[in-house]
């Protein structure tokens, strides 16, 4: 057991579950499938099992610490079917695609709304105004042949619990928490008596807390979701996919996606791959990979990128790594290459030592840029959140077209216990492509537990070679 697992079962040990157990064990169990070693996917009826068990004890460990720490007595969270908030659709159940109709989920706190009665093990009631429960997590509390207008009965309700202060999700920072429509909002506020209707506020924070954080039972799992996606990326970055002088790099973004597909899962983006050649005429990738050029034959001598993320268990990944075409009498890739990928792992560790509690992502951002420069790294960074989302809610860390900072976003603050994708690029030349330079684009899924950082499944240091060297 890895000293990750370690700490993670004695911080949790608390809330560790026999769900979360039975899912590691089946996770850690790995099969062939053609030439590459998986780890054994979930069918679709126990995954669905996984992510209800998470999502429940996220309603019972998770929502009470933020509705506190966040001043929050009442979150009324509402969506309309195929319009659903980005919240709300993390709150569903996993048998439920979409929400159904209108479905009104409501989160009042015990503890400060005292005519709610308090649960020993569970202190926030949890009621959805929808004609049937949300799965185990919200009970039913409308029933339409007593009172036919919806909106009617969220107004009963909420006059029933007299909240201080009541959350909906509207945001003008975060996309995340901005999923109340204007006609919905209007027609809450209509719903409200007068004077409750100067109690609302914005549910920006907690929104975005929820969303970011992730728990024990979560990241016992998540290294193994990791570890499918580098597993992929291996077999897609070897002989087995790619033919030099054949294989063509949109051949590439193919069969990654149909990999994908033959092994149960999904993905939230399109897999991209990009050549770099020593060509000293050749116009290389520019960080806006929208330019790149597309269907290119791959050859001997060529720098092959990918990025690329799978969807499971409702957690994504995102990673970018590198492979080195070789040519013929080639053992090895140039050494100015691998120097070029020493210098991005570097890039890698200044900024995930400058990860801090308290820290927003612009000032993370400029003191890892200042820090690299001043170690001779020519540095470009576009560090993202990850979790229930790809570009997840929480603290940006740079755009690879803003990197002086980013207002609003950027602005954030760092929480404990959140995953970010490192991603990030150091340009440098290589002497044996005639001093050309060349940009080592890295990305790999981290967990901050709120005092260091560390990979989940490990990053790239050494290049893939095409042949693999036997």
């Amino acid at each position: 057991m890895s000293m990750f697992y370690d700490s993670l079962f004695r911080s949790h040990r608390s809330s560790y579950n026999l769900l979360a157990l039975l899912a590691i064990l089946v996770c850690f169990h790995s099969t062939p499938t053609s030439a590459q070693r998986y780890p054994t996917i979930l069918p679709l009826r126990d995954q669905a099992g996984v992510m209800d068990g998470w999502l429940l004890n996220r309603m019972k460990t998770l929502v009470p610490t933020l509705m506190r720490e966040e001043g929050i007595d009442m979150w009324v969270i509402i969506g309309r079917e195929y319009n659903e908030d980005p919240v709300l659709k993390t709150m569903l159940p996993a048998t439920w695609l979409s929400a159904r109709r209108r479905t009104i989920l409501m989160l009042t706190d015990s503890r400060e709304v005292k005519s709610v009665q308090a649960v020993a093990d569970d202190p926030i009631e949890r009621l959805a105004i929808a004609r049937y429960d949300v799965g185990r997590s919200f009970k039913s509390a409308w029933n339409p042949t007593k009172q036919p207008d919806q909106w009617k009965r969220l107004a009963e309700l909420i006059v029933e619990r007299n909240p201080k202060r009541i959350a909906v999700n509207r945001s003008t920072t975060f996309a995340h928490a901005d999923g109340l429509s204007a006609t919905e909002y209007e027609q809450f506020i209509q719903a409200l008596p007068p004077a409750l209707r100067s109690r609302v506020v914005h549910a920006e924070q907690i929104s975005v807390r929820w969303l970011e954080t992730r728990t024990s039972e979560e990241m016992l799992v998540y290294p193994m979701i990791c570890k499918i996606s580098h597993a992929i990326i291996e077999e897609g970055l070897s002989e087995a996919v790619i033919q030099p002088g054949i294989t063509t790099s949109g051949d590439v973004e193919w069969w990654l996606r149909e990999k994908i597909r033959s092994l149960g899962l999904d993905t939230w983006f399109h897999p991209s791959c990009s050549i770099q050649r020593p060509d000293p005429d050749r116009a290389e990738q520019t960080p806006n990979f929208s330019l790149r050029p597309l269907n290119e034959t791959i050859l001997p001598g060529d720098l092959i990128h990918v990025d690329f993320g799978i969807t499971y268990l409702g957690l994504n990944t995102d990673q970018q790594q590198h492979a080195y075409i070789l040519k013929p009498g080639e053992t090895e890739a140039p050494e100015g290459l691998r120097k070029a990928l020493q210098a991005g792992n570097r890039l890698q560790d200044i900024l995930m030592k400058n990860f801090a509690v308290g820290r927003t992502g612009n000032e993370k951002l400029l003191q890892s840029l200042a820090q690299a420069k001043a170690e001779g790294i020519s540095p470009m960074i576009y560090t993202h959140p990850i979790g229930l989302h790809g570009h997840a809610a929480g603290p940006a860390i740079g755009m690879w077209d803003s990197q002086g900072g980013i207002a609003g976003t950027g602005d954030a603050t760092m929480h404990a216990n959140t995953a970010y994708s490192i991603e990030l690029n150091a340009e440098s030349p290589v002497a044996e492509w005639g001093g050309k330079k060349v940009r080592i684009m890295l990305e790999e899924d981290a967990f901050f537990d709120g005092k260091s950082t560390m990979f989940i499944d490990g990053r790239q240091t050494a290049l893939w070679l095409i042949p693999r060297r036997r």
